[in-house]
């Protein structure tokens, strides 16, 4: 093998070498990445952590200089290398840098064999993939419209706030509006998945998750922060009810606690935030083996969520997908503003059919991405109060 070494990789010009890693700023508030080797193939990754697109797109000026000639057909090895390389690792920024280009660098090599990216993972253990959208609302009546709207977008499933503004320590009483949202919810006929956000502390999460077992919701998301593993373990042991979290946990080591004191039920870890594909299916084989399933987290793009589905296709303990369909984040762009093919995301009896296009199997109208830009809008993570004037949880 030919060309200069840098460090443990070599580098060089030959057709399928990286010659450019471009990154994007687009509404409503992702960054998109570009893969492209000497002989004019590209893939297309998504990097988005919300409220923090300037940080990852810092973190991409170290991975151009490291693989601007590397062989892109080598993604393992991409992977380890800047994950290791860089001495510090892990967190949300670098992951999440690594991630956009990890699913890139799978976008780019499906695409040059003409295969699906579940493909090269193994091939498919299932040709639908269950889905589940979000709905908003503090109010019954609220969600119950937004349940009908997700109805007739063909979901079976939806995921809905716990609670909006709970302090530390209040009477149960407080949790009768939350109950009856989720039984509105329910009497439409759809499954309901209930998430805390972490934003409960602990005497009153136990109460709400007692309160809410009767309606036997789908699963509960984030009961607590999950830096509070011993706290997830001890309610754990108290219901029955599912436990799901990992949107905030970046690697496989980050999920570990979780599996080894069999706190939770299932895992979540986004794409676009846990070291993308290459890393999300080593978290999901990882949870296989404690008989764990797979729900990953993404109210993102359009590459971060066909991402989602080359690992739900392929991976035998994925059991539902989030998919952030119809939010426009108040700025006109939506999940599939910037696709060519936004049909492949149709959704049918609940589910969407296993994406048949090359590499992740959504299209990209690259030119809009290059005109939104330019001139893309800086989203922050919105600070909300309780009625006491404290911080709360998003």
């Amino acid at each position: 093998m030919t060309g200069a070494r840098f460090g443990d990789l070599d580098v060089g010009a030959g057709p399928t070498r990286i010659a450019k890693i471009e990154t994007f700023r687009v509404p409503p508030r992702w960054l998109f990445v570009r893969v492209e080797t000497h002989d004019g193939a590209v893939g297309w990754g998504e990097a988005s952590l919300e409220g923090h697109a300037e940080a990852v797109d810092g973190a991409f000026a170290s991975l151009r200089e490291r693989f601007i000639g590397a062989d892109a057909n080598n993604i393992e090895d991409v992977w380890q290398v800047a994950y290791r390389a860089g001495f510090y690792r892990g967190g949300p920024v670098l992951m999440s840098a690594l991630s956009g280009l990890d699913q890139a660098l799978w976008d780019l090599k499906g695409r040059r064999l003409g295969v699906p990216v579940w493909q090269l993972l193994g091939g498919q253990v299932r040709d639908r993939v269950p889905v589940y959208a979000w709905i908003g609302g503090d109010r019954p009546d609220e969600v119950g419209e937004a349940a009908k709207a997700r109805l007739a977008q063909g979901f079976k499933a939806v995921k809905m706030n716990a609670t909006s503004d709970v302090c530390r320590l209040e009477g149960a009483q407080v949790f009768a509006e939350a109950l009856e949202r989720v039984q509105t919810v329910k009497d439409q006929g759809l499954d309901v998945g209930v998430d805390f956000h972490g934003r409960l502390h602990k005497p009153m999460a136990k109460q709400l998750i007692a309160a809410l077992e009767p309606l036997n919701p789908l699963f509960i998301e984030e009961p607590l922060l999950s830096e509070h593993v011993e706290a997830i373990v001890q309610i754990s042991k108290l219901t029955h009810l599912p436990i799901a979290l990992g949107e905030r946990l970046y690697s496989r080591w980050d999920f570990k606690p979780f599996l080894e004191a069999a706190a939770v039920d299932i895992i979540q870890p986004d794409l676009s935030h846990a070291g993308g594909l290459s890393e999300c299916r080593r978290i999901a084989a990882m949870a296989e083996a404690y008989d764990v399933g797979v729900a990953p987290h993404c109210p993102l793009g359009p590459m971060a969520l066909a991402a989602c589905f080359q690992l739900a296709v392929s991976t035998p303990n994925f059991v539902i997908q989030e998919m952030s369909l119809g939010i426009h984040y108040n700025v006109g762009h939506d999940l599939l503003s910037y696709m060519t093919n936004p049909e492949v995301f149709d959704v049918t009896d609940g589910m969407v059919a296993a994406l048949q296009g090359p590499g992740l199997g959504v299209e990209i109208d690259e030119a809009m991405v290059r005109e939104a830009a330019k001139d893309a809008p800086t989203w922050r993570n919105p600070v909300w109060r309780g009625q006491d004037g404290s911080v709360r949880e998003w």
